[in-house]
């Protein structure tokens, strides 16, 4: 029997790291309903707490996620900001009852108290689980050990090179993996290909076989990375060979081809402009030029903002570098 009906746990979770989840854990044992309260935070973090919210949701299908959208940013112990506190967490549960509040902070005194519930201080010292959210905030991959790899991979940029073949997507992947000591995720299908083609062809099914390959495999690169993947392609390349060979598409690889909108961080399309090397394996030039335009014709449809790479390898190395160093001084002028 548990000691408790409902235990309440709140937080940022910015990002939602072990520390958390021995909380949660704690609370699950002890309790027969658990709810998690997490704050809108755009000053703390650019992750949105739409994302923060599925990471619990998807690590602890038994947890009732609460999204707090307009809860108060204080983080003074005054008794206004107390007060403004405990009273939009109040006004946040309407009549839910809460028999114990957990947490390792602090508030945990005066929250409880508020809510008529036991304070129930787990780990308050970080003796179990020895991190925070700041420290993971500054040095994501140092501190990998500490965050799951569910939430780690969104900690991660990923950057996608799409483009017809030969145009110099995994020479670029593979050079700014090195260039930034982290990893990169070689195209799948290239591989897929060579083990199952009949006549240079692949059914769609197998297409779709290359798209989920494509996906787990770029999830354990993920896992790995040091605050960038470089990614050779993702589905919305392989949904172009499907209509370019079948003149269609099996639903399934459309739907990933579409999940692709929100999983990368950076979209860039190696242009035609150098030699195309033609060898065995390829489709030829001018499957190339209309995989391009398939290609630059899909994101200008779906509005997905990216950019195109041109001149040699130096120079699109260059030019993504600049892009990424633009991107992350923005999201740091978002944080601020």
């Amino acid at each position: 029997m548990k000691k408790y009906d409902t235990g309440l746990f709140l937080g940022k979770f910015a990002p939602f790291h072990k520390g958390h989840q021995y909380v949660v854990e704690t609370a699950l044992a002890e309790v027969g309903e658990l709810l998690v309260v997490i704050y809108d935070c755009p000053e703390t973090t650019d992750i949105p707490l739409s994302v923060r919210a599925e990471w619990i949701r998807e690590l602890y299908p038994r947890v009732t996620v609460v999204e707090g959208w307009a809860l108060p940013t204080g983080t003074g112990y005054t008794k206004a900001e107390k007060r403004e506190h405990e009273d939009a967490i109040q006004d946040l549960l309407g009549e839910a009852t809460v028999d114990a509040f957990y947490s390792s902070e602090p508030y945990g005194e005066h929250m409880s108290k508020a809510l008529g519930a036991v304070d129930r201080r787990v780990d308050p010292d970080r003796e179990v689980v020895p991190i925070s959210g700041t420290a993971v905030r500054e040095n994501p991959y140092s501190q990998r050990e500490f965050v799951s790899d569910l939430v780690y991979r969104d900690l991660v940029s990923n950057v996608v090179f799409l483009g017809g073949p030969s145009t110099g997507k995994s020479t670029l992947a593979e050079q700014l993996a090195q260039e930034f000591d982290t990893e990169w995720m070689p195209e799948y299908g290239r591989e897929y290909w060579l083990e199952n083609e009949v006549n240079g062809q692949l059914t769609q099914g197998q297409l779709v076989d290359i798209a989920e390959g494509h996906i787990k495999r770029e999830n354990e690169r993920l896992a790995e990375a040091r605050e960038y993947l470089f990614t050779d392609t993702n589905a919305i390349t392989t949904l172009g060979f499907s209509q370019l060979y079948h003149g269609e598409s099996r639903k399934r690889l459309i739907e990933l081809a579409n999940n692709c909108h929100e999983r990368y961080d950076f979209v860039f399309v190696c242009d035609t402009d150098i030699e195309y090397d033609d060898t065995w394996d390829r489709s030829g030039v001018k499957n190339q030029e209309r995989l391009h335009k398939r290609t630059l014709a899909y994101l200008n449809q779906y509005g997905i903002p990216y950019v195109v790479l041109e001149g040699s390898v130096s120079e699109r190395v260059a030019t993504v570098k600049e892009v990424l160093a633009c991107g992350e001084a923005n999201s740091m002028e978002q944080k601020r």
